[in-house]
C-alpha cells in the first residue's frame, strides 16, 4: 500500500527537540523526507543520522533561528533551489509565563519575533511555490492558549491568538489554490518547553497528570498531513472548555478562576 508521505519533502522548524523531533521520526516512518530546521546544529545532525540509519530515508538539516527573518529568507532560498516543499510544519516557538507587571519587553519582542513574525516569514517563502503547483500543506502549531487565555500567559497567549488569526485567514486564501492550511492547538505537552516557560516548576507540578505525550501529538500531526484538516485540538476536553469560553467567557472565567491561576 502506498504511503501518503512517501517521497514528500516535509520542512519542520524547531526540529531539534520536543514534538518537532518526534514529527520528524513519524514522517520518516511514512517514508517522507524530513528537512530539519533549528538553532542547534549538533542536535539536528544527531537526529538526521538516527533517521537515516533507522528508517533508510535521507534527512537534510540546516541551522536556523526562526526569529531572524533575514536568516529565514536565506535558508529557504537555499532549500528551494533544490526541492519543492510539500509540507511546512511551523513548530518553532517558546513562551515565558509572567504576570503582566513583571514582563520584560525584550522577552515580548523575542516571543513575537519567533512565534509570529518568524512563522509568517517561513510561510511566505514556501507558499508561492505551493500556489504555483496547486498543492501543498502548511501546518502551524498554535496552542489552546490561542483560544483561552489564562493569567501569567498574556504575551504567549497574544502570540498564539495572532498565529490562529493568521492561519484562519490564510486557510481561506489558500483554498483558491488547493493548498491546505491546518492549525494545531495542543494543551500542555511534556517537553522541555516548560524549562523556559515555567522556571519555578509550579505549573508543571499542577498540570502534570493532564500533560500530553509528545509522541501522541506528533502522530496526530503526521496523520493529517496532505489532508484538508482545519484544526487539530488536543486534548478534546480542553478544547471543549475553549469552545465554552467562546460562548460564555465571563462564566468560564468566574468558575475556572482558581484553576487558571495554577501557574
Amino acid at each position: 500500500m502506498a504511503l501518503r508521505l512517501e517521497g514528500k519533502h516535509v520542512v519542520i522548524t524547531g526540529a531539534s527537540s520536543g514534538i518537532g523531533e518526534r514529527i520528524a521520526y513519524e514522517v520518516a516512518k511514512q517514508k517522507g523526507i524530513p528537512i530539519l530546521l533549528a538553532r542547534s546544529e549538533e542536535k539536528l545532525a544527531d537526529i538526521a543520522d538516527r533517521i537515516e540509519q533507522t528508517y533508510g530515508v535521507s534527512c537534510r538539516y540546516e541551522r536556523l533561528d526562526v526569529g531572524d527573518v533575514a536568516a529565514v529568507e536565506d535558508t529557504f532560498y537555499k532549500l528551494l533551489q533544490n526541492i519543492e516543499v510539500d509540507v511546512l510544519v511551523n513548530n518553532a516557538g517558546f513562551g515565558v509565563f509572567r504576570y503582566a507587571e513583571d514582563i520584560d519587553l525584550e522577552e515580548v519582542e523575542d516571543m513575537f519575533r519567533v512565534n509570529v513574525l518568524g512563522l509568517i516569514a517561513c510561510v511566505k517563502m514556501v507558499y508561492p511555490q505551493m500556489m504555483r503547483r496547486r498543492s501543498g500543506h502548511i501546518i502551524n502549531i498554535a496552542s489552546q492558549a490561542g483560544k483561552i487565555a489564562t493569567p501569567k500567559s498574556s504575551v504567549y497567549a497574544a502570540t498564539k491568538h495572532a498565529v490562529l488569526g493568521f492561519t484562519n485567514s490564510l486557510r481561506m486564501e489558500a483554498s483558491r489554490f488547493g493548498v491546505f492550511v491546518t492549525a494545531v492547538n495542543p494543551g500542555p505537552i511534556a517537553t522541555n518547553f516548560f524549562a523556559v516557560a515555567d522556571a519555578s516548576g509550579e505549573y508543571v507540578k499542577n498540570v502534570e497528570k493532564w500533560m500530553l505525550r509528545p509522541d501522541d501529538v506528533a502522530r496526530r500531526v503526521v496523520d493529517v498531513m496532505m489532508t484538508p484538516t482545519r484544526e487539530v485540538n488536543m486534548p478534546r476536553w480542553m478544547n471543549a472548555g475553549s469552545r465554552l469560553y467562546q460562548l460564555f467567557p465571563a462564566l468560564v472565567e468566574r468558575i475556572g478562576k482558581n484553576a487558571f491561576f495554577k501557574k
